[in-house]
């Protein structure tokens, strides 16, 4: 009897796990929810030859990450004019040096700079976990907004945080243009197909990743930094990706924003300001 009800059991845990299976991998990313403030909203770009108008660029004035102005505009840019791409890397809790989150800014001619973060679409009341992240739980989205907000409610406002920002290094001409592009052509998809975050699979720096090697194939290998973007800077010299000032652990020190965005005067570019203060 013993051998009976223990086989009754394996039987009935192995269908509960397939009914949760089925249950899970039938649930679909959604671009209707009940979203958070500053993910309300989807970034879409219109394309006119080298033209580029982007909808719904966020614009917020950070006070703390509770307290902000809600504004979204619309840029033009010219994709000829792609001139630069910046690196960003913010350490949670500079104590876990494996956590942390990458961002890319891309800068034209005319001065005018966009940073993405690509990150969790976050709805209303529900907390961020790693562990959840794994098994559909939160969508994904690429948030462009301008530096004084992506990057400025980093390193303004999240006090536990670290912030650096490193001058990407770009081989061969014109490739600043098709990495803003491949970018967009992701936003805009993301924009009609939505798509779950994962962990491990579907993170900023594993896209970050995907779009540098669509651009360079193989240029950022498999690494354990993509997985724990904390550990990074040793990957980013070794391949070449930002610029290094005489040493690592020098630009490291150089790289870091957080006292000079505090100090910011609200009234210069931001972005100016971060790097020439």
């Amino acid at each position: 009897m013993v051998g009976v009800y223990a086989s009754l059991s394996a039987g009935l845990i192995a269908l509960l796990t397939i009914l949760i299976l089925r249950r899970h991998f039938a649930l679909s990313p959604s671009n209707d929810r009940s979203w958070v403030n500053d993910n309300q909203r989807l970034t879409t770009a219109e394309f006119r030859g080298d033209i580029v108008t982007m909808r719904n660029v966020r614009d917020f004035n950070w006070r703390t990450t509770r307290d902000f102005d809600e504004r979204w505009i619309d840029v033009e840019v010219n994709l000829s004019e792609v001139t630069k791409i910046w690196f960003i890397l913010e350490y949670f809790e500079p104590d876990r040096r494996e956590m942390a989150h990458t961002i890319l800014s891309y800068e034209f001619a005319d001065g005018t700079r966009l940073a993405c973060s690509i990150e969790v679409r976050r709805k209303e009341g529900v907390s961020y976990h790693p562990v959840k992240g794994l098994f559909r739980a939160y969508e994904l989205i690429y948030v462009w907004g301008t530096e004084r907000d992506v990057i400025g409610v980093r390193s303004r406002c999240r006090r536990r945080s670290r912030t650096h920002l490193f001058e990407g290094v770009v081989l061969g001409p014109g490739n600043e243009r098709r990495m803003f592009e491949s970018y967009l052509r992701r936003t805009n998809k993301l924009s009609v197909e939505p798509e779950w975050y994962n962990t491990i699979t579907n993170t900023c720096t594993t896209n970050i990743v995907g779009h540098v090697n669509e651009v360079y194939p193989g240029r950022v290998p498999r690494a354990v930094a993509v997985l724990m973007p904390g550990l990074s800077p040793k990957l980013l010299q070794r391949n070449n990706l930002v610029v290094i000032e005489d040493s690592l652990e020098k630009t490291m020190e150089n790289s870091i924003i957080d006292q000079r965005s505090i100090e910011w005067d609200g009234e210069s570019d931001f972005g100016d300001w971060i790097r020439n203060s």
